[in-house]
C-alpha cells in the first residue's frame, strides 16, 4: 500500500511529524481502511512517499508498535494487528468525553443545542471545502 497513502505533515502544527504520522496511521487502523494482516509500507518507502526522514518514519513505526497497533517481523515487514475491542473503546470514551468538555464549554458561554450543532456543521462544511481547494 505504497501509492497515495492518505498523510501530509501539518507543517503549522506544534505536533512532531512522526506524532503525527503516528496518529494518522493508528486512525487508519481503528476506522478499518487497514485491516488486521495489512503490510504497512516499509519505512524507507513511506518515508520517501511522505517526504520524511527514515529515523522519523521508523519512530513513527516505533510508538505503534509500542502501542498495539502493528508487530514488526524483522525480515517481513510491518503488519497491522488485530486491534482489540478495548483499544477502540479507549478512544470512543477519549473522544466522548473531549466533546462532552467541548459542548459543555458552549453551553457556559449560553449556547444552546441547536446553536452548537448549527455552528458545528457550518465549521464542518468549511474545513471540507478548505481541503479541497488546498
Amino acid at each position: 500500500m505504497t501509492t497515495g497513502f492518505p498523510f501530509e505533515v501539518d507543517s503549522t502544527s506544534n505536533v512532531p511529524p512522526w506524532v503525527q504520522l503516528s496518529q494518522r496511521i493508528a486512525y487508519l487502523i481503528s476506522t478499518g481502511y487497514f485491516k488486521p494482516g495489512d503490510k504497512l509500507p516499509t519505512v524507507r518507502a513511506l518515508a520517501a512517499e511522505v517526504s520524511l526522514n527514515f529515523n522519523t518514519v521508523n519512530k513513527a513505526y516505533l510508538s505503534l508498535a509500542d502501542d498495539g497497533y502493528v508487530e514488526s517481523t524483522r525480515g517481513r515487514g510491518v503488519f497491522v494487528r488485530n486491534v482489540n475491542e478495548e483499544l477502540g473503546k479507549e478512544h470512543t470514551q477519549q473522544i466522548d468525553r473531549m466533546l462532552d468538555d467541548f459542548i459543555s464549554g458552549c453551553r457556559d458561554m449560553g449556547l444552546s443545542l441547536d446553536d452548537i450543532q448549527q455552528r458545528v456543521n457550518r465549521r464542518v462544511k468549511q474545513m471540507k471545502k478548505d481541503e479541497k481547494d488546498a
